[in-house]
């Protein structure tokens, strides 16, 4: 049924199938649909995830916090395979009942602490070892007004432009064009911020950026969503290229990419990690070799 002929119910109702590439875990309810404790490692953190740009987000943060020498940032990153609805698992729903990746449960502390959301997973470990956050009031307000700024941000990006251009079942030109505006909008306002900024909070690199690369710096370097770098001309914004390419050649953040890794190159992919010698012994490219 096209965009054109679609009246609404006078009631809404569930229709499967008509949820396009992700109908099968997606639905209009929460909680649990079968019982499954969540491993615990041997580390304070551990982390239940999936390399997805909000995945990236927390074991960038995790790498760059141990490169930076906070050696009690060890953690544990177990793969949580959405495709398979593992995030509806009852140990997952238990640490984290939005049923979204990332989730960490931290267990240095008298009682296990969750924590769900992954801006707040940012901002948890960056209070905890007083890391990658500015300590001037007004430089972390503004760290804090970008990280919030990608919250915010972000859905209209995967959820809005991306579902619509590349996974809806059927190509619309009304979303695609409401949001691909909204998308270029949203990539103007970083390229003008970062016009006389090295990073988004200003010379200090901070858990905004950690939080903003992932979607939009991979969106102008590598492509996003099919075809959409090329649709949204993402080359021409030239000063969020230059923030990605800068931040993306960092070691600790090619390492964070990596992490429960479960699509791309093999050499790429660890989709457990356990310990620091795991990048070298134990990605998908060696496992399978």
């Amino acid at each position: 049924m096209s965009d054109e002929s679609y009246t609404p119910p006078e009631v809404w109702t569930w229709d499967q199938e008509s949820g396009g590439r992700f109908a099968s875990i997606n639905r209009p309810i929460s909680g649990a649909t079968h019982d499954k404790d969540l491993p615990v490692g041997k580390h304070p953190h551990q982390l239940y995830s999936l390399a997805t740009p909000n995945g990236q987000k927390v074991t960038i943060m995790f790498e760059e916090l141990l490169a930076a020498g906070h050696g009690d940032a060890e953690y544990d990153a177990w793969l949580i395979n959405i495709g398979d609805g593992d995030q509806f698992g009852s140990g997952f729903v238990e640490a984290n009942p939005n049923s979204k990746i990332p989730a960490m449960v931290d267990h240095s502390g008298d009682k296990p602490q969750r924590v769900f959301e992954s801006g707040n997973i940012l901002f948890y470990l960056a209070e905890k070892f007083d890391a990658f956050l500015p300590k001037g009031h007004a430089e972390r307000t503004e760290a804090m007004n970008w990280l919030f700024w990608l919250q915010g941000s972000a859905p209209y990006l995967g959820g809005g432009f991306g579902h619509f251009y590349a996974y809806a079942p059927t190509k619309m030109e009304y979303p695609i064009n409401r949001f691909a505006m909204e998308v270029k909008r949203q990539l103007d306002v970083l390229d003008k911020q970062l016009a006389d900024n090295e990073f988004l909070a200003g010379s200090e690199y901070s858990i905004a950026d950690m939080a903003t690369v992932p979607w939009y710096g991979r969106m102008v370097t590598e492509g996003a969503y099919e075809e959409a770098k090329t649709f949204l001309a993402a080359h021409e914004y030239t000063n969020v290229v230059r923030w990605a390419e800068t931040i993306f050649a960092r070691p600790a953040v090619q390492r964070g990419r990596m992490v429960n890794a479960a699509f791309g190159d093999p050499a790429k992919q660890l989709r457990e990690r356990h310990d620091a010698s795991d990048f070298e012994t134990k990605t998908q490219d060696k496992l399978e070799g």
